[in-house]
Protein backbone atom coordinates (compact mmCIF):
# COMPACT_ATOMS: atom_id res chain seq x y z
CA UNK A 1 0.00 0.00 0.00
CA UNK A 2 1.30 3.46 -0.85
CA UNK A 3 1.93 5.92 2.47
CA UNK A 4 1.94 9.62 1.83
CA UNK A 5 4.42 11.19 4.27
CA UNK A 6 4.60 14.65 4.64
CA UNK A 7 7.79 16.44 5.99
CA UNK A 8 8.84 19.94 4.11
CA UNK A 9 7.97 18.53 1.18
CA UNK A 10 5.68 14.95 0.24
CA UNK A 11 7.90 11.85 -0.60
CA UNK A 12 6.26 8.56 -1.37
CA UNK A 13 7.63 5.43 0.20
CA UNK A 14 7.21 1.73 -0.76
CA UNK A 15 6.83 -1.48 1.71
CA UNK A 16 9.81 -2.73 3.86
CA UNK A 17 10.99 -5.32 0.37
CA UNK A 18 10.10 -8.17 2.87
CA UNK A 19 8.40 -10.92 0.85
CA UNK A 20 6.75 -13.80 2.03
CA UNK A 21 7.04 -17.11 0.19
CA UNK A 22 4.43 -18.10 -1.75
CA UNK A 23 3.02 -21.49 -3.47
CA UNK A 24 2.29 -19.42 -7.27
CA UNK A 25 3.70 -16.26 -7.39
CA UNK A 26 1.48 -14.13 -8.96
CA UNK A 27 1.73 -10.44 -9.95
CA UNK A 28 -0.19 -8.06 -7.39
CA UNK A 29 -2.58 -5.39 -9.07
CA UNK A 30 -1.89 -2.07 -7.45
CA UNK A 31 -4.20 -0.58 -5.48
CA UNK A 32 -6.01 2.40 -6.60
CA UNK A 33 -4.68 5.95 -6.03
CA UNK A 34 -8.00 7.71 -4.22
CA UNK A 35 -7.80 11.55 -4.85
CA UNK A 36 -11.03 13.78 -3.84
CA UNK A 37 -12.80 17.52 -4.82
CA UNK A 38 -15.12 19.39 -3.15
CA UNK A 39 -17.10 21.45 -4.86
CA UNK A 40 -19.11 24.65 -3.54
CA UNK A 41 -22.06 24.25 -6.17
CA UNK A 42 -22.92 21.27 -8.39
CA UNK A 43 -21.86 20.50 -11.71
CA UNK A 44 -24.36 21.73 -13.81
CA UNK A 45 -23.55 25.02 -12.91
CA UNK A 46 -22.09 25.67 -16.35
CA UNK A 47 -19.29 27.78 -14.83
CA UNK A 48 -16.39 27.41 -11.91
CA UNK A 49 -17.42 23.76 -10.53
CA UNK A 50 -18.07 22.31 -13.99
CA UNK A 51 -14.63 23.75 -14.98
CA UNK A 52 -13.23 21.91 -11.64
CA UNK A 53 -14.86 18.45 -12.58
CA UNK A 54 -13.91 18.95 -16.37
CA UNK A 55 -10.26 19.00 -14.68
CA UNK A 56 -11.28 16.02 -12.49
CA UNK A 57 -12.09 13.93 -15.52
CA UNK A 58 -9.11 15.17 -17.98
CA UNK A 59 -7.18 13.53 -14.49
CA UNK A 60 -8.90 10.69 -14.83
CA UNK A 61 -8.10 10.14 -18.14
CA UNK A 62 -4.66 10.98 -18.17
CA UNK A 63 -2.77 9.22 -14.51
CA UNK A 64 -3.64 5.73 -14.70
CA UNK A 65 -4.92 4.18 -11.45
CA UNK A 66 -6.65 6.70 -9.98
CA UNK A 67 -10.15 6.92 -8.21
CA UNK A 68 -11.65 10.26 -7.84
CA UNK A 69 -14.36 10.90 -5.71
CA UNK A 70 -16.51 14.64 -6.02
CA UNK A 71 -18.68 15.97 -3.79
CA UNK A 72 -21.05 18.63 -4.82
CA UNK A 73 -22.70 21.80 -2.89
CA UNK A 74 -20.36 21.46 0.12
CA UNK A 75 -21.34 24.38 2.19
CA UNK A 76 -17.97 26.58 2.75
CA UNK A 77 -18.15 26.66 6.94
CA UNK A 78 -17.82 23.63 9.78
CA UNK A 79 -19.74 21.57 7.81
CA UNK A 80 -16.87 21.40 5.45
CA UNK A 81 -14.66 19.83 8.10
CA UNK A 82 -17.53 16.79 8.55
CA UNK A 83 -17.18 16.05 4.42
CA UNK A 84 -13.39 16.18 4.75
CA UNK A 85 -12.94 13.62 7.28
CA UNK A 86 -15.38 11.51 5.56
CA UNK A 87 -13.60 11.71 2.47
CA UNK A 88 -10.23 10.53 4.81
CA UNK A 89 -12.13 7.57 5.85
CA UNK A 90 -12.94 6.43 2.38
CA UNK A 91 -8.91 5.90 2.05
CA UNK A 92 -8.15 9.55 -0.01
CA UNK A 93 -5.01 10.67 0.10
CA UNK A 94 -5.10 14.40 -2.25
CA UNK A 95 -7.60 16.22 -1.56
CA UNK A 96 -8.61 19.26 -3.89
CA UNK A 97 -10.89 22.07 -2.24
CA UNK A 98 -12.21 24.34 -5.11
CA UNK A 99 -13.38 27.37 -3.45
CA UNK A 100 -11.90 29.98 -1.27
CA UNK A 101 -14.09 29.46 1.65
CA UNK A 102 -12.84 25.91 2.38
CA UNK A 103 -9.68 27.42 3.38
CA UNK A 104 -9.94 27.42 7.16
CA UNK A 105 -11.85 23.88 7.31
CA UNK A 106 -8.94 22.91 4.92
CA UNK A 107 -6.09 24.15 7.59
CA UNK A 108 -7.94 22.36 10.84
CA UNK A 109 -8.42 18.70 9.09
CA UNK A 110 -4.98 18.93 7.27
CA UNK A 111 -3.34 19.34 10.77
CA UNK A 112 -5.44 16.40 12.34
CA UNK A 113 -3.76 14.30 9.15
CA UNK A 114 -0.71 14.94 8.23
CA UNK A 115 -0.37 11.82 5.65
CA UNK A 116 -2.70 13.37 3.43
CA UNK A 117 -2.17 16.01 1.00
CA UNK A 118 -4.79 18.95 0.30
CA UNK A 119 -4.76 21.52 -2.04
CA UNK A 120 -6.82 24.99 -1.86
CA UNK A 121 -7.99 26.66 -4.59
CA UNK A 122 -7.46 30.53 -4.33
CA UNK A 123 -6.56 30.58 -0.82
CA UNK A 124 -3.89 32.09 1.01
CA UNK A 125 -3.10 30.34 3.88
CA UNK A 126 -0.29 26.81 3.16
CA UNK A 127 0.72 24.06 5.88
CA UNK A 128 3.27 21.26 5.36
CA UNK A 129 0.90 19.22 3.88
CA UNK A 130 -1.34 21.93 2.41
CA UNK A 131 -0.79 24.12 -1.28
CA UNK A 132 -2.84 26.72 -2.38
CA UNK A 133 -3.47 26.95 -6.36
CA UNK A 134 -4.76 29.88 -8.52
CA UNK A 135 -4.58 31.33 -12.55
CA UNK A 136 -3.99 34.82 -13.20
CA UNK A 137 -7.46 35.63 -14.51
CA UNK A 138 -6.83 38.93 -14.31
CA UNK A 139 -5.06 38.53 -17.70
CA UNK A 140 -7.56 37.02 -19.41
CA UNK A 141 -9.80 39.15 -18.11
CA UNK A 142 -8.13 42.38 -19.16
CA UNK A 143 -8.22 40.21 -23.09
CA UNK A 144 -11.89 40.21 -22.78
CA UNK A 145 -12.14 44.08 -21.51
CA UNK A 146 -10.81 44.61 -25.48
CA UNK A 147 -13.84 42.62 -26.73
CA UNK A 148 -15.73 44.14 -24.69
CA UNK A 149 -14.58 48.09 -25.74
CA UNK A 150 -14.35 47.14 -29.33
CA UNK A 151 -18.02 46.05 -29.31
CA UNK A 152 -20.19 48.74 -27.09
CA UNK A 153 -21.92 51.32 -29.12
CA UNK A 154 -22.09 53.58 -26.17
CA UNK A 155 -19.60 52.95 -23.57
CA UNK A 156 -21.67 52.04 -21.27
CA UNK A 157 -20.39 48.29 -19.73
CA UNK A 158 -22.22 46.32 -17.25
CA UNK A 159 -20.36 44.14 -14.74
CA UNK A 160 -22.32 41.50 -12.55
CA UNK A 161 -20.16 40.45 -9.94
CA UNK A 162 -20.39 38.30 -6.95
CA UNK A 163 -18.38 39.24 -4.29
CA UNK A 164 -16.06 42.36 -2.76
CA UNK A 165 -13.29 40.52 -2.67
CA UNK A 166 -9.73 40.95 -4.21
CA UNK A 167 -10.32 38.03 -6.47
CA UNK A 168 -13.42 39.83 -8.10
CA UNK A 169 -12.22 43.52 -7.73
CA UNK A 170 -8.82 42.58 -9.47
CA UNK A 171 -11.01 41.05 -12.48
CA UNK A 172 -12.98 44.18 -12.73
CA UNK A 173 -10.14 46.61 -12.85
CA UNK A 174 -8.43 44.22 -15.58
CA UNK A 175 -11.61 43.93 -17.83
CA UNK A 176 -11.74 48.25 -17.54
CA UNK A 177 -8.20 48.66 -18.19
CA UNK A 178 -8.73 46.16 -21.61
CA UNK A 179 -11.81 48.11 -22.32
CA UNK A 180 -10.10 51.35 -21.71
CA UNK A 181 -7.72 50.51 -23.89
CA UNK A 182 -9.15 50.16 -27.30
CA UNK A 183 -11.83 52.74 -25.16
CA UNK A 184 -10.65 55.55 -23.62
CA UNK A 185 -14.28 56.81 -22.87
CA UNK A 186 -16.03 53.47 -21.81
CA UNK A 187 -17.34 52.75 -18.66
CA UNK A 188 -17.78 49.64 -16.71
CA UNK A 189 -20.74 49.54 -14.08
CA UNK A 190 -20.97 47.14 -11.30
CA UNK A 191 -23.74 45.71 -9.37
CA UNK A 192 -23.02 43.16 -6.35
CA UNK A 193 -25.22 40.25 -6.23
CA UNK A 194 -23.28 38.60 -2.89
CA UNK A 195 -24.02 35.40 -4.65
CA UNK A 196 -22.38 32.51 -6.66
CA UNK A 197 -24.92 30.23 -7.69
CA UNK A 198 -28.28 32.01 -8.21
CA UNK A 199 -29.45 32.00 -11.69
CA UNK A 200 -32.27 34.33 -11.39
CA UNK A 201 -30.88 36.85 -8.66
CA UNK A 202 -27.65 37.03 -11.23
CA UNK A 203 -30.12 37.59 -14.52
CA UNK A 204 -32.29 39.95 -12.82
CA UNK A 205 -28.51 41.96 -11.76
CA UNK A 206 -28.31 42.38 -15.38
CA UNK A 207 -31.44 43.12 -16.66
CA UNK A 208 -31.07 46.48 -14.21
CA UNK A 209 -27.63 47.01 -15.57
CA UNK A 210 -29.43 46.77 -19.15
CA UNK A 211 -32.40 49.29 -17.93
CA UNK A 212 -29.79 51.50 -17.17
CA UNK A 213 -28.27 51.65 -20.52
CA UNK A 214 -25.78 48.90 -20.71
CA UNK A 215 -24.94 47.24 -23.87
CA UNK A 216 -22.75 44.76 -23.32
CA UNK A 217 -22.72 43.03 -19.80
CA UNK A 218 -19.51 41.04 -18.36
CA UNK A 219 -20.11 38.70 -15.08
CA UNK A 220 -17.93 37.46 -12.70
CA UNK A 221 -20.80 34.43 -11.59
CA UNK A 222 -20.65 30.59 -11.90
CA UNK A 223 -23.83 30.58 -13.77
CA UNK A 224 -25.25 31.89 -17.18
CA UNK A 225 -28.08 34.61 -16.18
CA UNK A 226 -26.48 37.48 -16.70
CA UNK A 227 -26.02 36.59 -20.51
CA UNK A 228 -29.15 35.36 -20.59
CA UNK A 229 -30.05 38.46 -20.02
CA UNK A 230 -28.03 40.18 -22.39
CA UNK A 231 -29.36 38.16 -25.13
CA UNK A 232 -33.04 38.74 -24.22
CA UNK A 233 -32.46 42.34 -24.54
CA UNK A 234 -30.59 42.03 -28.11
CA UNK A 235 -27.24 43.40 -26.34
CA UNK A 236 -24.00 41.23 -26.43
CA UNK A 237 -22.34 39.57 -23.55
CA UNK A 238 -19.24 37.46 -22.00
CA UNK A 239 -19.28 34.79 -20.04
CA UNK A 240 -16.81 33.42 -17.26
CA UNK A 241 -15.48 29.84 -16.27
CA UNK A 242 -16.53 27.64 -19.05
CA UNK A 243 -17.54 28.17 -22.80
CA UNK A 244 -20.80 29.63 -22.23
CA UNK A 245 -21.93 29.87 -26.10
CA UNK A 246 -24.66 27.28 -25.74
CA UNK A 247 -26.23 29.03 -23.51
CA UNK A 248 -26.48 32.81 -24.91
CA UNK A 249 -25.21 32.09 -28.56
CA UNK A 250 -26.02 35.35 -29.85
CA UNK A 251 -25.15 37.53 -27.14
CA UNK A 252 -21.86 35.84 -26.16
CA UNK A 253 -18.15 37.00 -27.94
CA UNK A 254 -15.87 35.00 -25.57
CA UNK A 255 -15.16 35.00 -21.70
CA UNK A 256 -12.22 33.99 -19.52
CA UNK A 257 -11.96 29.81 -19.19
CA UNK A 258 -10.80 27.97 -16.82
CA UNK A 259 -8.26 24.89 -17.68
CA UNK A 260 -7.77 22.93 -14.80
CA UNK A 261 -6.59 19.93 -16.08
CA UNK A 262 -3.22 19.93 -16.60
CA UNK A 263 -2.41 21.32 -13.18
CA UNK A 264 -4.49 18.51 -11.35
CA UNK A 265 -2.30 16.11 -13.72
CA UNK A 266 1.06 17.93 -13.06
CA UNK A 267 0.19 17.89 -9.23
CA UNK A 268 -1.30 14.60 -8.83
CA UNK A 269 2.02 13.27 -10.76
CA UNK A 270 4.33 15.24 -8.78
CA UNK A 271 2.82 14.11 -5.04
CA UNK A 272 2.94 10.02 -6.39
CA UNK A 273 6.65 10.64 -7.71
CA UNK A 274 7.81 12.52 -4.39
CA UNK A 275 8.62 16.16 -5.82
CA UNK A 276 5.68 17.85 -4.99
CA UNK A 277 6.25 20.96 -2.28
CA UNK A 278 3.89 23.14 -0.29
CA UNK A 279 3.70 26.48 -1.94
CA UNK A 280 1.20 28.92 -3.22
CA UNK A 281 0.88 28.40 -7.68
CA UNK A 282 -0.47 31.25 -9.48
CA UNK A 283 -0.70 29.74 -12.81
CA UNK A 284 -0.87 31.99 -16.15
CA UNK A 285 -1.65 32.49 -20.11
CA UNK A 286 1.61 31.19 -21.03
CA UNK A 287 1.05 27.90 -18.63
CA UNK A 288 -2.72 27.60 -20.19
CA UNK A 289 -4.46 27.64 -17.08
CA UNK A 290 -6.97 30.32 -17.94
CA UNK A 291 -7.31 31.81 -21.73
CA UNK A 292 -10.21 33.44 -23.66
CA UNK A 293 -13.00 31.08 -24.42
CA UNK A 294 -14.11 30.19 -28.59
CA UNK A 295 -15.45 33.29 -30.32
CA UNK A 296 -18.51 33.98 -31.47
CA UNK A 297 -19.22 34.67 -35.22
CA UNK A 298 -20.05 38.43 -33.90
CA UNK A 299 -16.15 39.15 -33.16
CA UNK A 300 -14.36 40.53 -35.71
CA UNK A 301 -11.30 39.03 -37.47
CA UNK A 302 -9.48 42.57 -36.65
CA UNK A 303 -10.62 42.65 -32.74
CA UNK A 304 -9.37 39.18 -32.64
CA UNK A 305 -5.99 39.21 -34.16
CA UNK A 306 -5.73 42.68 -31.88
CA UNK A 307 -6.50 40.29 -29.23
CA UNK A 308 -3.92 37.86 -30.01
CA UNK A 309 -1.21 39.86 -30.17
CA UNK A 310 -1.75 41.92 -26.88
CA UNK A 311 -2.17 37.90 -25.29
CA UNK A 312 1.37 37.20 -26.94
CA UNK A 313 2.61 40.29 -25.04
CA UNK A 314 1.54 39.31 -21.82
CA UNK A 315 2.86 35.73 -22.31
CA UNK A 316 5.91 37.21 -23.50
CA UNK A 317 6.07 39.84 -20.22
CA UNK A 318 6.36 42.75 -22.35
CA UNK A 319 3.05 44.02 -21.24
CA UNK A 320 1.99 44.41 -17.31
CA UNK A 321 -1.58 44.99 -17.24
CA UNK A 322 -1.57 46.69 -13.81
CA UNK A 323 1.89 49.18 -14.84
CA UNK A 324 1.46 53.07 -13.88
CA UNK A 325 0.62 55.34 -13.83
CA UNK A 326 -2.44 54.11 -12.52
CA UNK A 327 -5.53 56.43 -10.87
CA UNK A 328 -8.61 55.15 -8.71
CA UNK A 329 -11.68 55.86 -9.48
CA UNK A 330 -11.52 59.08 -7.34
CA UNK A 331 -8.95 60.36 -9.19
CA UNK A 332 -6.22 59.27 -7.08
CA UNK A 333 -3.09 58.13 -7.92
CA UNK A 334 -2.31 54.67 -6.78
CA UNK A 335 0.68 53.35 -9.47
CA UNK A 336 3.31 55.71 -10.23
CA UNK A 337 4.47 55.71 -13.22
CA UNK A 338 7.54 53.42 -14.17
CA UNK A 339 6.26 51.27 -11.52
CA UNK A 340 3.60 48.03 -11.27
CA UNK A 341 1.97 46.30 -9.01
CA UNK A 342 3.51 43.42 -6.94
CA UNK A 343 1.91 40.14 -6.57
CA UNK A 344 1.23 40.80 -3.08
CA UNK A 345 -0.49 43.89 -4.14
CA UNK A 346 -2.71 42.69 -6.27
CA UNK A 347 -4.13 39.47 -3.90
CA UNK A 348 -5.06 42.09 -1.53
CA UNK A 349 -6.36 44.83 -4.55
CA UNK A 350 -9.27 47.05 -2.27
CA UNK A 351 -9.82 49.48 -4.92
CA UNK A 352 -11.33 50.10 -8.22
CA UNK A 353 -9.18 51.71 -11.88
CA UNK A 354 -10.10 55.05 -13.42
CA UNK A 355 -13.54 53.83 -15.32
CA UNK A 356 -15.24 51.85 -12.74
CA UNK A 357 -19.04 52.84 -11.87
CA UNK A 358 -19.28 51.14 -8.57
CA UNK A 359 -18.09 51.64 -4.61
CA UNK A 360 -16.43 48.49 -2.63
CA UNK A 361 -18.74 48.10 0.54
CA UNK A 362 -17.78 45.40 2.02
CA UNK A 363 -13.56 45.95 2.50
Amino acid sequence: MVTILVLALVTLTGCDGKKEPAAIDQPKTPEKIKVAFIYVDSVGDAGWTYAHDQGRKYLEEQVPNIETTPVESVPEDADAERVLEGLIQQGNKIIFATSFGFMDPVIKVAQRHPDVVFLHCSGYKTAPNVGTYFGRDYQARYLAGIVAGNATKNGNIGYVAAFEIPEVIRGINAFTLGARSVNPNAKVKVVWTHTRFNPGKEKDAAKSLLEQGSDVIAQHQDTPGPIQAAEEAGKLGLGYNSDMRAYAPKAVMTGPVWNWGPYYVNTVKAVLDGTWKNGEYWGSLAEGIIDLGPYGPMVPQEVQDKVAAKRQEIIDCKFEIFSGPLKDNTGIERVPAGTAMTDKEMLSFDWFVEGVDGTIENK
